[in-house]
């Protein structure tokens, strides 16, 4: 396809299965990049906290929050994949293969494993899996997400319909790639990374959790328009409807990493002893967040998994949902519920599974 020297992004139509885009450009991630995402989220992972917190844990590095390297390789996909887009819809086994330390490179890439063309005429399904790598070729992220295109004549039929099968959750094995990952990658956790609880003062380990246990976090977030504005281009994602007001008769959109990076800041309450995100199973931007609004969330323990002898995983479903008083007011829906099925205020739907320290 010949690309002109302004490039405003792809329609529907000029996606093809097997296609793969190599974005520009490559990023190197520094120290002022995680205190700027502090700022803009108020992140208080204990790992992204300080440098001391992380070699008391027996670290040999001090790791990037994981959300915001997500955010990063996704603003690096923007340009290719969606910025025709009218939503982008959701995830699939996002996998979080290595840590990510100030002064890496992030090379992403992308491949079209699947297309269908809405009812509509107008419009069509992009599936695309993205990969993160670092200047050593390590693979750092993987990770599958759909987007809606505007066609570029929705009188012309586009009849291809590959729909991917996607994994219900990502695998065990790709969850343990994170605990268990060659020392190059500083993956591995020590068995000293129970100790976190003298960090946090907070005792609740991997045994002390139960499935189907509710966790409604105190701390809602208004989202300011210089906020999401900042959040975003610190991301380099250049979608217009973050930014132009005009566009969007002010009233602009809010970045869905951005909504993933409040609710996951926020739902430190609960998990103070969290070690970092193994794996994203499924995530829906259910409906729209706009400037002004204020999300709040509240989470459940939807399953454990024993990784190894030191560490655990904790499966968390967590329900954002924008402009209530309180979280405790949000109502799950069942899951694989149909977006009818949802409460008009609910925002996010993620499912996806975290590290957590076992007690000696």
């Amino acid at each position: 396809m010949a690309l002109s020297k302004v490039r405003s992004g792809n329609y529907f139509e000029d996606f093809v299965i097997g296609a793969t885009f190599r974005h520009a450009a490559p990023r190197t991630l520094t120290d002022g990049d995680r205190s700027l995402y502090i700022g803009l989220t108020g992140s208080r992972a204990v790992l992204g906290t300080a440098v001391t917190n992380s070699r008391y844990l027996g670290l040999s590095g001090w790791p990037l929050d994981d959300i915001l390297v997500f955010n990063v390789a996704f603003g690096k996909t923007v340009n290719d994949v969606s910025f025709k887009a009218r939503g982008n819809l959701g995830y699939a086994d996002v996998r979080f293969l290595a840590h990510v330390f100030a002064g890496d490179t992030l090379t992403v890439e992308s491949t079209v494993i699947g297309l269908r063309e809405n009812s509509s005429g107008s419009t069509g399904i992009v599936y695309v899996r993205s990969v993160a790598r670092n200047q050593h070729e390590v693979e750092v992220l993987s990770y599958v997400r759909w987007v809606m295109v505007s066609k570029r004549d929705p009188k012309t039929p586009c009849p291809i319909a590959v729909v991917p099968t996607l994994p219900e959750s990502v695998a065990t094995e790709h969850l343990a790639s994170k605990t268990f990952a060659p020392s190059t990658t500083a993956k591995a956790f020590a068995p000293g990374i129970r100790k976190i609880a003298n960090l946090t003062g907070q005792s609740a380990l991997w045994e002390n959790y139960d499935i189907g246990e509710r966790n409604d976090h105190p701390v809602g977030m208004t989202v300011h328009p210089s906020d999401a504005a900042t959040a975003t281009r610190l991301y380099q994602n250049n979608a217009p409807g973050h930014f132009d007001h005009i566009l969007m008769s002010n009233r602009p959109l809010i970045y869905g990493g951005h909504i993933i990076s409040l609710s996951v800041a926020a739902a430190y309450d609960g998990f103070e002893n969290g070690i970092g995100i193994l794996g994203i199973n499924a995530g829906t931007h259910v409906a729209p967040t706009f400037a002004g609004d204020t999300i709040c969330c509240a989470s459940m323990v939807t399953d454990k998994i024993d990784i190894s002898h030191d560490v655990g995983a904790l499966r968390i479903r967590t329900v954002a949902a924008k402009n209530l008083a309180q979280s405790s007011d949000i109502l799950f829906p069942s899951i694989g519920a149909g977006r009818s099925e949802y409460a008009d205020n609910i925002v996010l739907d993620m499912d996806y599974t975290i590290a957590m320290p076992k007690g000696a």
